[in-house]
């Protein structure tokens, strides 16, 4: 049994999220950001993550703190994206904003954080992929992106696609899936910890782009207006997870049941205006995967 009432709770949320009834904090523009609200009637088996989590009244969430859109360390606190979709984990869990405590993770790091305890879940433009379930489990996908190319203003090189910097060199981040694509398709990787470490390369010529998700690059780029451009043509398929620790399947089937309630009560299309809808168009949410 994963969780008592657990229909309940969820539409509980739900109501209290869409009537808005949740706490709001401003983001980097000043603006109220709504996010969910904490369900007030929890009852989850006993020993399960879920029960000690509510118990402690603290879940610890790896998120990062360099991607505008999805995961910015902002004036307020961390904001975006992964960020809310945090909060909403959290929400169901009975826990409010600030019984959450945020640490940094950056590509190389996460699979560690989630083996060595130090986060309960990673939120973190994290890829699913058959490699890290060898030793980390995923709930979701909860956003499916794609690797594209991040170049000057104006795209002085001509880059339309991959193709064209296959034997140049290309900036992206250690340990991540799209340094690894990169390198497939015969591209020399300068490689760094994060993103926005790509943004100085990029701008004195050492690379001719950066390559990662393309929501983490139109990030990069609305945050550096008139400086950069997304070329805007992936050659990737990204399915973003929720890592946790490897064989926790309640906790993986509850966070994957939040996920689905979110898709359908709207609060999912809701967290991704407030972040990411800012700057790119609202998708259709993907299919989780109950492996």
């Amino acid at each position: 049994m994963r969780i008592t009432k657990y229909a309940a709770v969820i539409a509980a949320a739900g109501a209290l999220v869409l009537a808005g009834c949740a706490s709001g904090s401003p983001n980097s523009e000043g603006e109220e950001d709504t996010g969910p609200a904490p369900s007030e009637e929890v009852s989850f088996d006993e020993g399960t993550t879920m029960a000690k989590l509510n118990e402690a009244g603290k879940i610890t969430i790896g998120t990062k703190f360099d991607q505008p859109l999805f995961g910015l360390d902002g004036p307020n606190g961390p904001e975006g994206f992964d960020v809310e979709i945090g909060k909403l984990i959290a929400a169901n869990l009975g826990l409010s904003e600030d019984q959450i405590e945020w640490k940094e993770a950056v590509s190389a790091n996460r699979e560690p954080f989630i083996e060595n305890g130090e986060v309960d879940i990673v939120v973190a433009t994290y890829t699913i992929n058959d490699e890290r379930k060898q030793v980390i489990d995923f709930a979701g996908p909860y956003y499916v992106a794609g690797q594209d190319l991040l170049v000057l203003q104006g795209n002085p090189d001509g880059i339309e696609g991959i193709e064209d910097v296959e034997g140049k060199k290309v900036c992206s981040v250690t340990g991540s899936t799209s340094a690894d694509n990169l390198t497939a398709a015969g591209v020399e990787v300068l490689a760094t910890d994060t993103y926005s470490n790509c943004l100085e390369p990029l701008r004195s010529g050492e690379v001719v782009a950066v390559s990662t998700d393309n929501v983490i690059l139109a990030g990069l780029a609305d945050q550096n207006q008139g400086e950069f451009e997304v070329i805007e043509n992936p050659f990737t398929e990204e399915p973003y997870g929720i890592g946790l620790k490897k064989g926790d399947d309640e906790f993986r089937d509850f966070i994957n049941d939040v996920l689905e309630q979110s898709f359908e009560d709207g609060e999912w299309a809701a967290a991704w205006d407030r972040t990411a809808g800012k700057v790119l168009s609202t998708p259709e949410p993907p299919t989780v995967d109950r492996y």
